[in-house]
């Protein structure tokens, strides 16, 4: 849900000319931004593991480990120039997409829709976290209790209906796009009558509506044969469903 690993990705000439990145590259990078990380409870260490140095990352009762040689080698995999500014700019985008802490994804989660299986065949809520432009899926540690994890579903549904958003129509099309921030735009329908109500104010009645939804990109609604036409220019997975049957979908 939040693109490219580290960052957008180079060009031609740049992949083309690609560069390993070593451990001691990572590790410079990590001593250069001591002090400096995206978030001010967040803390970044490198410790000696059994393997080779392990980057350590505590934030709000939740530890990440990631071997310096994992991250080196998929750096290398994704083109990132193996100079200081490359590396640095990296591993902030990286560590922009780290693990969401449960007690950051209780206060500030919020639910959308995503694919639950990997073919994108299944909808299914899931709660995200908004850093800066990204939207980061939050995934429950080992040690959060089941009622706390439906405690966190449950007000992230609550701040999805409050998500601003503007609809905007193209003739028998309803498009929704949220307002904050792009990616989120899913989160209008946990209450989809909202987005209905508003289109037979702006004077659209649909008799069979039907959603395209996207995950990560704006809601679509219409008439079934308006939406299926949609769906199959549709340059992204994307699923047809009756208003009614997003009550039905479960948690990805």
């Amino acid at each position: 849900m939040t693109g490219a690993l580290f960052g957008a990705p180079g060009g031609l000439l740049q992949r083309l000319n690609r560069t390993e990145v070593r451990v001691a590259d990572v590790h410079a990078a990590v001593v250069r931004g001591a002090g400096a990380w995206p978030e001010p409870g967040l803390d970044v260490d490198v410790v000696d593991g059994v393997r080779g140095p392990l980057l350590v990352l505590a934030e709000a009762g939740r530890t990440t480990r990631v071997s310096l040689g994992e991250l080196a080698v998929e750096m290398t995999r994704a083109g990132v120039p193996a100079t200081p500014d490359g590396v640095s700019a990296a591993l902030v985008s990286w560590l922009a997409r780290r693990p969401v802490p449960d007690a950051i994804a209780a206060a500030e989660g919020i639910a959308v829709l995503d694919w639950a299986d990997a073919g994108q065949t299944t909808l299914g809520w899931r709660v995200v976290v908004v850093r800066d432009s990204l939207v980061v899926p939050w995934r429950p540690s080992r040690t959060v209790s089941l009622p706390a994890v439906h405690a966190t579903r449950a007000q992230a549904l609550d701040r999805a209906a409050g998500v601003a958003g503007r609809l905007r129509l193209e003739g028998p099309v309803g498009l929704w796009t949220s307002t904050p921030v792009s990616g989120i735009d899913t989160a209008v329908l946990v209450r989809p009558e909202t987005l209905l109500a508003k289109m037979v104010a702006r004077g659209v009645r649909l008799r069979d509506a039907h959603l395209v939804v996207t995950p990560g990109r704006p809601v679509a609604c219409a008439d079934a044969a308006v939406a299926r036409r949609l769906a199959a220019e549709a340059a992204d997975a994307c699923a047809i469903l009756p208003w009614q049957e997003i009550a039905d979908l479960g948690w990805a």
